[in-house]
């Protein structure tokens, strides 16, 4: 048997302020740094080891990873920062505020943006593309592969294809790995272990901060998963991050 934790990070700036952040490489919040620092502490006290980590090339995934393996001193594991596990790209929407969408655009098409598997956000704007082209950030991603816009379908093409060609090989070799990275990245992971099907993963939400454990068989198929930590507060936290888009 294999086992891996997946961990979302800890809340960001743009998450307490309700905002589509998407590739906007907002800071954790105080709050986020606080939800990173238990993430540490209860996989510590769990008896988790680690001698791998991925995350994203975002720097709210790469502070909670440096904050989680800090707590539990592991800080020196080899760490390696992955633009294929970044959050889904929200096009123009991103730095807008969801409620105030489903305000002006009605809960159900905001709801439509956020969770539906195969529809995209309008593209940003030239000039911000532009801009994010030129982000030292993002230097790793190839030409043509930088985006304006995704839907969840975009993220999981990305994110299960590293998952096939470098994840998967690594736990294989019997690396104990973490894999800190975002929402939707990470719900992409989820829909392809899980095997959930395109509706059903909108109904899938993942909180921040909370480590998710996954033990999986020989082929590496899911045996069982679970939340670490207290479990009610990680439902209301899965309960904040559904009710995101209301009015």
């Amino acid at each position: 048997m294999y086992k891996i934790v997946l961990l979302r990070h800890g809340e960001s700036i743009w998450n307490a302020q309700n905002r589509f952040t998407g590739w906007t490489d907002a800071e954790l919040s105080e709050k986020g740094a606080d939800e990173a620092g238990e993430a540490g502490k209860i996989l510590k006290n769990e008896g988790y080891v680690f001698d791998l980590a991925f995350t994203s090339v975002l720097k709210r995934a790469i502070d909670t990873t440096a904050i989680v393996l800090r707590e539990m001193g592991s800080a020196g594991i080899e760490t390696k920062f992955i633009w294929q596990l970044n959050e889904r790209h929200y096009g123009a929407l991103q730095g807008l505020n969801k409620a105030e969408m489903a305000a002006k655009y009605g809960e159900e098409q905001v709801r439509i943006w956020r969770r539906s598997y195969g529809v995209r956000p309008p593209e940003m704007e030239e000039e911000d593309y532009r801009r994010q082209n030129e982000l030292e950030i993002f230097k790793s991603v190839p030409v043509g592969k930088m985006p304006r816009t995704e839907s969840l379908a975009d993220t999981c093409a990305r994110a299960v294809d590293y998952w096939q060609k470098e994840i998967a090989p690594a736990i294989k070799r019997g690396k104990k790995i973490l894999i800190s990275a975002h929402g939707n990245s990470l719900r992409a992971l989820v829909k392809y272990l899980d095997n959930i099907g395109d509706k059903e993963i909108s109904e899938l939400n993942i909180p921040t901060g909370a480590p998710l454990v996954y033990e999986l068989d020989d082929d590496l198929k899911p045996i069982k998963h679970y939340y670490l930590g207290d479990q009610d507060a990680i439902a209301r936290r899965i309960d904040a991050v559904k009710n995101q888009y209301k009015t």
